[in-house]
């Protein structure tokens, strides 16, 4: 499986700050894969774009690796950065309106991004306008925002970049439009054989869109699993948090927010950013920072010592409380 995006270990540090903007975190897209990256706000995920796009703070400290289509983006400079942030990868914004200019027509954005008049229009057909030769004369303000996102998906699609990076890219949409946005954007998206890295508040979203999905809280992952293996076993409480204060259609429990909020960069901490917050933390976890532990056969993690495989390796390092047997996969035990 080709990788088209790769973070390894990438800790990324600033000024005047008591903890890194991302801390240690690894993340793959492969070629022709949707993987979500879910969180709440603040806990890193539109910084971990930026790192894709080259785009990290000037005065950043950084360690680790990010490449994109086998290219050290952390390297590129000048003209190898544009035709990088041009070519290979593109990003969708979550304001279609921020992302046009006023005065300049539909078809002017289309085609100073490397479209032909007739490929734009043929753009403008493929994510789901209709009278795509008419858009093209038209301004921003004669579009509803609908319209306007699929204007901004042709955009990034026009250079046919091999990675497309969305942030929250339907988040301001209603829930048909959101539906038909997604259909065009996966449709299209494989015509060209794309990666998509696609980053929603929307954990349901998410499970329902995506292949992979990495859970990432306070600059760190806490949990990475297939989509449908994070909707059914979650296996780090911060996800399983998330489910339980998400709403869904004809669900009639109700909803448990998860209590106080998440550390802000001026905050350091020891340990599991968590553990404030956990309603299943324990002591160790306080001062114990968790690595990530396997989870299923699939490769899934969760950084939480909690984890069966998490109890284990933290007791053959020092940490001798027995495990809450609760916590244990049915059939396995302590070794």
């Amino acid at each position: 499986m080709t990788h088209l995006l790769s973070l390894k270990d990438l800790t990324v540090a600033v000024p005047g700050t008591a903890r890194p903007l991302l801390d240690s975190v690894s993340l793959t897209v492969a070629e022709g894969e949707v993987v979500g990256l879910v969180g709440e706000s603040g806990s890193g995920k539109s910084t971990t774009a930026k790192a894709a796009l080259g785009l990290l703070p000037p005065d950043a400290t950084t360690t680790g690796t990010v490449e994109v289509a086998g290219r050290d983006v952390l390297a590129l400079r000048g003209e190898e950065l544009r035709a990088h942030r041009s070519d290979t990868v593109a990003m969708i914004h979550q304001d279609p309106r921020a992302a046009l200019n006023p005065v300049r027509r539909i078809g002017d954005f289309l085609t100073e991004r490397g479209a032909t008049k007739e490929g734009a229009a043929e753009l403008l057909a493929a994510v789901g306008l209709s009278e795509p030769d008419r858009r093209l004369r038209q301004r921003p303000h004669e579009l509803s925002g609908g319209m306007l996102q699929r204007v901004v998906i042709a955009g990034a699609l026009a250079a046919r970049p091999r990675l497309l990076l969305a942030d929250e890219a339907t988040s301001a949409l209603d829930v048909t439009t959101q539906a038909e946005i997604l259909t065009q954007l996966r449709e299209v998206r494989r015509a060209q054989g794309a990666g998509l890295l696609f980053i929603t508040h929307d954990l349901h979203l998410a499970a329902a869109y995506c292949d992979r999905v990495y859970v990432m809280y306070a600059g760190r992952i806490a949990e990475h699993r297939t989509a449908k293996a994070l909707f059914t076993t979650p296996a780090h409480p911060y996800t399983r948090g998330l489910l339980a204060c998400s709403p869904t259609l004809g669900d009639t429990r109700p909803l448990h927010p998860i209590p106080g909020k998440p550390p802000s960069l001026s905050e350091s901490f020891d340990g599991c950013p968590f553990v404030t917050r956990c309603p299943e933390a324990e002591d160790e976890c306080g001062t114990w920072t968790p690595e990530a532990y396997e989870v299923d056969e699939n490769g899934g993690t969760a950084a939480c010592l909690t984890t069966a495989v998490g109890r284990r390796s933290a007791r053959r390092n020092g940490w001798a409380q027995p495990p809450a047997q609760s916590t244990l996969k049915e059939g396995t035990s302590p070794k």
